[in-house]
C-alpha cells in the first residue's frame, strides 16, 4: 500500500460518501433472492452485490460467518468477493470480529492483513476483550501494510451493554477505555489514524467521547436496527465526520435486482450527504 488507510478511507469517503454497506449472505435472504442455500447460491449473492455496489460505495463489509458456513467452498467465494470489490474500487472491511493471543492473534492478523493472504482486506473488525494489547499483532502489521483494524467498543446488540459499560480500572467504562487506546495509537496521524473503534449507531448521544480518537468510527444499526440518519448526529455530535454508518439488510433486501440495489444503496448515501452539510 502506498498510504495508510486512515488516508485512504478518507479519500474514499471524500469521493463516494461516508456510507458502508454489509453483504451478509443470511439464509432469509438466499430465500428472498430465491437462491438456493449452498456454496453457489451464495457466490450469485455476493457476486451481484459487488456488482451492483462496488463501483457506488466507499466500503463494502462482508460478514465472514456467512461465507465460513459453506466451508471452504465459502471461503473460496470469500475471496473472490474481497478480490472484486477491491478491483471494483471499493474498500473491504472484513468483518471478522477475531480476537486472541501471542502467536494465533499473529496467525489471525496474517490471514486478513498481509498482503499476501488471498484473505487479505484493506480492513478487519477485532475484539479487544482479552484486553487491548492482546491485539498488538494486528495493529502491528495493520501499520505495516497500510490497512486498518476496527475494534469492538460499543457495539449494537443490547447484549454488549453490560459489559461495555463496565466501569475500567483507569474509572472509565471499558468502551471508553477502548476508544481511548485506539487514540493512543493514532495520536498525530494524518488526517486520521488507521485505528477505527466500532460503536452502534443505537447507543446513547454522548455515551463516549471520541474527542481524541482521530480515527474512524464504524456506526453498525443503521436502518433494520432501528438507527435512523437522523440519529447520527445526535449519537455522535462533533465527531459525525469520522463516522462511517453501517447498514446491510435495509440495502440488500432490495436484490437480486442490480440496479435496485445500486438505488438503494444511493438513496442511504444521498441522505447522509444531506445530513453531513446540514
Amino acid at each position: 500500500m502506498t498510504q495508510g488507510f486512515g488516508q485512504r478511507l478518507a479519500d474514499a469517503t471524500a469521493a463516494r460518501g461516508p456510507l458502508c454497506v454489509g453483504i451478509d449472505p443470511h439464509p432469509a435472504l438466499l430465500s428472498a433472492w430465491d437462491l438456493p442455500e449452498d456454496a453457489g447460491g451464495l457466490e450469485r449473492f455476493a457476486l451481484t452485490a459487488v456488482e451492483a455496489l462496488a463501483g457506488e460505495v466507499a466500503v463494502l463489509k462482508p460478514q465472514s460467518a456467512f461465507f465460513e458456513v459453506y466451508g471452504s467452498a465459502g471461503v473460496a467465494v470469500l475471496e473472490r468477493t474481497i478480490a472484486e470489490a477491491r478491483q471494483a474500487g471499493a474498500l473491504v472491511l472484513l468483518d471478522v470480529k477475531r480476537g486472541d493471543i501471542g502467536s494465533t492473534m499473529t496467525a489471525y492478523a496474517m490471514a486478513y492483513l498481509d498482503e499476501h493472504s488471498p484473505l487479505a482486506a484493506d480492513a478487519i473488525t477485532a475484539s479487544p476483550y482479552l484486553g487491548y494489547g492482546s491485539l498488538a499483532p494486528a495493529i502491528g502489521i495493520a501499520e505495516q501494510t497500510g490497512r486498518g483494524v476496527f475494534v469492538l467498543a460499543r457495539t449494537s446488540n443490547p447484549e454488549g451493554a453490560g459489559l461495555q459499560r463496565s466501569v475500567h480500572g483507569s474509572g472509565d467504562s471499558i468502551a471508553q477505555y477502548i476508544v481511548d487506546s485506539a487514540a493512543e495509537t493514532n495520536a498525530g496521524a494524518d488526517p486520521m489514524g488507521y485505528v477505527g473503534v466500532v460503536a452502534g449507531a443505537t447507543i446513547k448521544p454522548g455515551e463516549l467521547d471520541f474527542s481524541k480518537l482521530n480515527g474512524p468510527i464504524l456506526a453498525p444499526g443503521l436502518g433494520a436496527q432501528g438507527a435512523t440518519v437522523a440519529d447520527l448526529r445526535a449519537v455522535f455530535g462533533p465527531a459525525l465526520p469520522q463516522v462511517l454508518p453501517a447498514t446491510a439488510r435495509d440495502v440488500l433486501h432490495h436484490g437480486p435486482d442490480v440496479g435496485g440495489l445500486r438505488s438503494a444503496a444511493r438513496r442511504v448515501r444521498d441522505d447522509l450527504a444531506r445530513l453531513l452539510v446540514a
